[in-house]
C-alpha cells in the first residue's frame, strides 16, 4: 500500500509547532455511506448539499483561540473561494463519538492505565446531557460493537471495566464499522456532528479493510478522527504513521502521551536499570506518576479539540470544469494570525461511492 498522501499544513511565519486544528466534515447530496447498517439498524446516509467545517483553533502555546470572527476565515474549493452561509462558535454542540477501544496484545503493559484514560473521556465526552452520544467499539482479531449510540455513558463505563486485552489487532475494521454499521442520531451530521477517538497504536494485523479504504469511508461519511497513540517512549513504528494518515486526513490529531512523560526533564536521559534505561525508574511512584499525567493531559487536550470549535458550512460553488470532479481539494487561511498553522482534510468527496 502507498504510504504517500497529501499533508494540507500551511505555515503562517513558519511556526510548525504550533496549531490550528480544522476538520472538516462535509456534506453533498446523493452521497450514501459505503456500507448499508447492521441489520435492523438505520443505514448512516448523507443526502444534503452543504459542506460542515468544524475548526479548532490554538495559539502558539497550545491553547483555545475563542474570539475569531466569520471574517477571519478565507476557504477555497478547488481554488475557488466560497461564501460561508452558516457560522457559530455556540458551546456545547452536539456530537455523536465512537470510541474505539485496541483490546490486542499490545495494549497489556499499560491496561490498567488506559482502562483508567477511556473511562475518564467516555465521562467527560458524554455528561449524561441528550445532546451528546456516542458508541464503544473494541478490537482485537475482529471488531465488536459492544455498546451501540445512547447517551448514558455509564454502560460503557461498565462493559469497559470487565474487559482485558489479548490477541490480533483489526483497527481498520474497527473504523469501517463505526462510519456504517451503528444506530445514527437524528440530525447527523450537522448536529450532531461525527467524530471518532482511537485508542491504540495503530497497528492492524488482521482488517479485512485497508487504511486507504477506511480513509475513504471516513471522509465520505462526514467522520473527523483522533487518536490517543499507546506507543511507548522512544519508540517509533510504520503504524504510528497509520494513526498520523487517519487523523490528518480527516482533520483530527493524535496525541502521545507515553512520548511526552518526560518533556520537562532536561539533559541525558539515563538511569540504567534491568527494566530499560530511563530517566525516572521503571516500577516506581514517580514513573507510575509521571505516566498517569501524561495520560490525562491528553485525555484534557483530545476533549478541548473536540469540544471547543467552530462550525462553518457552505454550499460548493465550483467552476464548470471542476465540478466533475470525484475528490475536491480544499485550502483554509486566516486573516492576521500570526505563528499559527492550518491543520484540515485534503478534500472530500461529492458525489456517490463509484458503482
Amino acid at each position: 500500500m502507498s504510504r504517500s498522501f497529501v499533508s494540507r499544513s500551511v505555515a503562517c511565519r513558519s511556526v510548525a509547532s504550533q496549531s490550528v486544528g480544522i476538520a472538516f466534515a462535509l456534506v453533498v447530496a446523493g452521497s450514501l455511506a459505503m456500507n448499508p447498517a447492521a441489520k435492523g439498524q438505520e443505514p448512516i446516509r448523507v443526502s444534503v448539499n452543504e459542506v460542515i467545517v468544524p475548526v479548532t483553533v490554538t495559539d502558539e502555546k497550545g491553547r483555545f483561540v475563542s474570539n475569531l470572527e466569520k471574517s477571519d476565515f478565507h476557504l477555497y474549493d478547488e481554488g475557488k473561494e466560497q461564501n460561508i452561509g452558516f457560522f457559530s462558535h455556540a458551546q456545547s454542540q452536539p456530537i455523536v463519538i465512537g470510541f474505539l477501544l485496541d483490546q490486542s496484545n499490545g495494549m497489556k503493559i499499560h491496561w490498567a492505565k488506559y482502562q483508567e484514560a477511556a473511562t475518564e473521556l467516555i465521562l467527560n465526552l458524554l455528561p449524561g446531557d441528550k445532546r451528546y452520544s456516542g458508541y464503544l467499539i473494541t478490537y482485537g482479531n475482529e471488531p465488536e460493537l459492544v455498546v451501540d449510540t445512547n447517551s448514558d455513558s455509564e454502560k460503557m463505563v461498565q462493559k469497559l471495566s470487565k474487559m482485558k486485552p489479548g490477541g490480533g489487532s483489526a483497527l481498520f475494521d474497527a473504523i469501517y464499522m463505526a462510519c456504517t454499521s451503528r444506530k445514527t442520531v437524528q440530525g447527523e451530521p450537522y448536529e450532531p456532528r461525527r467524530v471518532i477517538v482511537i485508542i491504540g497504536d495503530g497497528h492492524d494485523n488482521t482488517s479485512k479493510k485497508s487504511l486507504k479504504e477506511v480513509i475513504e469511508v471516513a471522509q465520505r461519511n462526514l467522520v473527523t478522527i483522533y487518536a490517543m497513540s499507546t506507543v511507548s517512549f522512544g519508540a517509533h513504528t510504520e503504524s504510528e504513521d497509520d494513526l498520523i494518515q487517519l487523523t490528518e486526513q480527516t482533520g483530527g490529531k493524535v496525541e502521545t502521551p507515553l512520548n511526552n512523560i518526560y518533556k520537562d526533564i532536561s539533559g541525558y536521559l539515563s538511569t540504567p536499570s534491568d527494566a530499560g534505561n530511563y530517566a525516572i525508574s521503571v516500577g516506581t511512584g514517580g514513573y507510575t506518576a509521571e505516566i498517569s499525567s501524561a495520560i490525562f493531559r491528553s485525555i484534557a487536550n483530545l476533549s478541548g479539540e473536540i469540544t471547543t470549535q467552530y462550525v462553518m458550512r457552505y454550499t460548493p460553488d465550483v467552476g464548470e470544469k471542476r465540478a466533475d470532479r470525484q475528490f475536491r481539494r480544499i485550502k483554509i487561511s486566516v486573516n492576521n494570525l500570526p505563528n499559527v498553522t492550518l491543520r484540515y482534510r485534503a478534500g472530500y468527496y461529492p458525489f456517490a461511492v463509484p458503482q
